[in-house]
């Protein structure tokens, strides 16, 4: 099938009645245009919205999800979780991620995301010697994705130092261990896996872990149009040591030593001075949002609406995965922002009052920025990513259009998404994943295997 009528459909100009979608044989999109008639297409659906960009992924950590919830002899912190994390990434193999990742994003499509931005930092075996190919566990999340069928831009990650003024690494972080010239080796080997459903940038861990000299190194080789991703202020220590390392805080050493434009994404960027918030707008970089994560790790609250009155891009991403939702994502970006400044209704701009499809738009639009792919809108050559929302369940049954993404995002916790069409190939259809009972067993033996190995 290379079409679908929809009753209504959330297109760039918002909500249309009776939208004929067509796509080609490469997955993209042909045709989406409204006031059609319904036997013009191969079958029909109530509610469709453009499938989510899931920006910010560690697929790995999904199997460490729910295990370090414990306090500590100590106040737990991101800096103690992250002590937690490394044990677990000591002993993962390859076959591992590869079962881990396949199972996240079955889990990611099925509850809307259609798009994935892999941050991918585990490149070297654990003895810290690099495979042979260098890009063999890149590689193995790839086929987990191409295995889940949802869309990918891999992100090789530059990890050189465990700390400002290039501080050596740890024997937890030797996994981890990149410079310039290993990166690009990667990059080098990940070109012919490049696609339509597949494109390769470039991630700097951090300013912690990578010199400015060592990121311009980079990026003076990696291709102009790729994106580039990396995490950035998002702890207040993280903050404190840039200021004592450089006399700048990271965004501003970041903005001096490196310069950003429209194809960086900034993770987190939680911890902003406000002429910080006004020169990331004014960039066109986007800010890459994780509040599921953020929350669960104590980081703090991004200042959304002084970024939103400078025009500032952004996207959500599920990050640790104690989420795989792109509601609960959208939702606690808002409700954050609620409890900060006690009020109500806050992303949202003069143009667009409805919170839902505010949050909707905006988060595919930079997603789709930061994915460096034609993804994110129901339009002519973006790629045929979309969901079919389940319009016959009580929270959307007789809702009208302009309430249907504020009821979405804001309404109950059963997962409304009853199909999902990533590329022109229907992946999810009443909920459930093609192949998901086959992922789940793989993933539970990984699971099994990795609870055998002694802490």
């Amino acid at each position: 099938m290379t079409s679908l009528f929809a009753r209504h459909a959330f297109l760039p100009q918002g909500w249309c009645d009776d939208v004929l979608l067509e796509w080609d044989a490469n997955g993209t999109l042909t045709t989406a245009t409204p006031n059609a008639r319904a036997e013009d297409a191969d079958e029909s659906a109530q509610l469709v919205v453009p499938g989510m960009v899931n920006l910010h992924s560690h697929a790995f950590q999904r199997a460490l999800a729910g295990l370090t919830e414990k306090g500590g002899d100590s106040p737990d912190s991101f800096w103690t979780w992250r002590e937690l994390m490394y044990r677990f990434a000591r002993h993962i193999t390859p076959l591992q991620m590869e079962s881990i990742a396949a199972q996240l994003y079955v889990e990611c499509l099925r509850h809307g995301y259609t798009s994935v931005c892999e941050f991918h930092y585990i490149h070297r075996d654990p003895n810290g010697e690099m495979y042979t190919p260098p890009a063999e566990t890149a590689e193995r999340v790839i086929a987990a994705a191409a295995l889940a069928g949802i869309g990918m831009t891999m992100l090789p990650v530059l990890y050189t130092h465990s700390g400002f003024g290039e501080q050596p690494l740890k024997q937890e972080q030797l996994r981890f261990r990149t410079d310039a010239r290993d990166i690009l080796r990667i990059i080098d080997a990940l070109e012919p896996l490049r696609s339509a459903r597949v494109e390769v940038g470039v991630a700097p861990h951090s300013l912690r872990a990578a010199s400015a000299a060592e990121i311009l190194r980079v990026l003076q080789t990696v291709p102009k149009n790729r994106p580039v991703h990396i995490h950035i202020a998002e702890q207040q220590g993280e903050v404190e040591q840039s200021l004592a390392y450089s006399g700048k805080r990271p965004v501003r050493y970041l903005l001096d030593e490196i310069g950003i434009d429209r194809r960086w994404c900034l993770v987190h960027a939680t911890h902003l001075s406000p002429d910080e918030v006004d020169d990331i707008a004014r960039s066109g970089a986007v800010v890459g949002l994780c509040p599921t994560t953020e929350a669960n790790l104590g980081d703090g609250l991004f200042p959304l609406a002084p970024y939103l009155s400078e025009g500032g891009y952004f996207g959500i991403g599920s990050d640790s995965h104690v989420s795989q939702s792109p509601i609960e994502e959208l939702r606690w970006l808002e409700y954050g922002q609620r409890l900060q400044h006690q009020r109500r209704n806050i992303a949202c701009t003069a143009g667009e009052r409805q919170v839902g499809d505010f949050l909707w738009r905006a988060a595919l639009e930079g997603g789709a920025r930061a994915s460096g792919r034609p993804v994110g809108a129901l339009e002519s050559g973006r790629r045929a990513d979309l969901l079919v929302l389940d319009a016959e369940h009580p929270n959307l049954y007789g809702t009208a259009k302009d309430a249907i993404l504020g009821t979405l995002i804001f309404s109950g916790n059963d997962n409304l998404v009853r199909d999902v069409l990533v590329g022109g190939n229907w992946l999810v259809r009443r909920g459930v994943h093609s192949a998901q009972d086959v992922i789940a067993q793989r993933f539970r033996q990984t699971i099994d295997e990795l609870r055998r190995i002694p802490s």
